[in-house]
């Protein structure tokens, strides 16, 4: 909500004066990893698209202002003087913004009135803005507000189930998740080999798909992966292979009936409402709807009946993932092996690679080398999309525990 709050902000600002305002985010490939669409979705929201010209690569906004979208790693010291004259700079996803960007931003946007706007989910208390923002003496005339699920009055029932379980099961995850607390990072961690990172797909991947079943209390996913042995742009082997995660799914509740739509939104991005019966907001996608029903799946098979309910309901490419007396312990260490980038949008991708750990002795408090049985409903998945690889690619495995 806060992004949707800073959206509907800008909206305002440029409808009662002349703005000219810049949205930024650390890394920035391409408008498809920007906050354009929000805007536009606000702009139609508010219905005052006639005072807008929206184009494929800015906004104009009333009084000949405008809104651009930038990467801060495509600036240099030179290149960031042409945001000297704008109004408002935007940065969303601030968590990942580095020292050398908030160096070259902050002295840049000094027009007077001007105003430099932040949000963020709290990541560690070292991160250049929270060290900013969140210190004992943070700049002057800045406004910090910390924000949580209690603020947002449109909070909906789907969310309110899941942050509940997450009470219920990991205090950690739902005080930083949820209450916007800082990650703790526990030597217990399973995953240590994992960074989250914003990248382009390229055209002509070859994916792989994983999915786990779930209802009243465990969620069902869908995950989407693929892997990079070479540099694309040297040619040269990578140190070790790369696997990407750039699209997920997940939720609790979802009827057997309903899971086949549910599976249809993984990259158009359409969701279904709480009872799973239709969708939250119409796709605009339509080419990108449906489309993991053309690729291979390999799913949990300890539910045979809703592999073969999948099957026959569009999604014939369902195949049960292949279990042994080791499987599980085998499949992570493949995964130990990769160096895994996890695309901001992955946010329960994100949640499980944090939090899943090994055992503790109840005595000691040692971590002992056994997986536990929880934060896994999008691991299993992950583990399942790519067994068929073990063998066919030579990975650095680590040590087990």
């Amino acid at each position: 909500m806060k992004s949707h709050f800073f959206a509907e902000l800008l909206i305002e600002k440029c409808l009662l004066q002349t703005t000219r305002a810049v949205c930024i985010r650390e890394i920035q490939k391409s408008l498809e990893q920007s906050v354009k669409r929000l805007i536009e979705d606000k702009i139609k929201l508010f219905n005052v698209g006639k005072e807008f010209r929206v184009l494929d690569t800015h906004i104009e906004t009333p009084g000949g202002g405008i809104i651009i979208f930038n990467g801060m790693q495509n600036h240099t010291a030179e290149s960031i003087k042409s945001l000297e004259g704008y109004d408002v700079a935007w940065v969303e996803e601030a968590q990942v913004l580095s020292e050398r960007s908030l160096t070259l931003l902050r002295p840049t946007i000094r027009k007077d009135g001007s105003e430099l706007w932040f949000s963020w989910n709290p990541r560690h208390a070292t991160d250049p803005v929270d060290a900013m923002l969140r210190s004992d003496n943070p700049p002057p005339d800045s406004v910090v507000i910390h924000v949580t699920w209690e603020d947002n009055p449109w909070f909906p029932m789907v969310l309110q189930r899941e942050m509940e379980w997450d009470r219920s099961k990991d205090t950690e995850k739902f005080e930083h998740v949820w209450g916007g607390a800082y990650e703790k990072h526990s030597e217990a961690r399973v995953f240590k080999n994992w960074r989250e990172e914003e990248f382009d797909t390229p055209p002509g991947t070859s994916f792989y798909l994983g999915s786990d079943w779930g209802f009243s209390v465990d969620p069902s996913t869908l995950v989407r992966c693929f892997v990079e042995t070479h540099n694309p742009e040297t040619k040269q082997p990578w140190p070790r292979k790369r696997l990407y995660i750039d699209r997920d799914l997940y939720r609790v509740g979802i009827e057997i009936d309903f899971l086949p739509m549910f599976f249809d939104g993984l990259v158009c991005g359409c969701e279904l409402d709480a009872t799973g019966q239709q969708y939250e907001r119409a796709c605009a996608d339509t080419a990108n709807h449906g489309w993991a029903r053309q690729w291979p799946i390999i799913a949990d098979s300890a539910r045979p009946e809703t592999i073969s309910y999948m099957r026959r309901h569009g999604y014939g490419g369902i195949e049960p993932a292949k279990k042994g007396p080791n499987s599980i312990k085998e499949g992570v260490i493949f995964l130990q092996g990769f160096d895994i980038i996890i695309h901001p949008r992955c946010k329960h991708t994100l949640d499980e690679f944090k939090s899943f750990s090994y055992k503790r002795d109840p005595l000691t408090n040692k971590v002992l080398p056994i997986l536990q049985d929880k934060k896994n409903h999008i691991i299993d998945p992950t583990r399942y999309a790519v067994e068929q690889l073990r063998g066919l690619l030579v990975v650095r495995e680590s040590s087990w525990g």
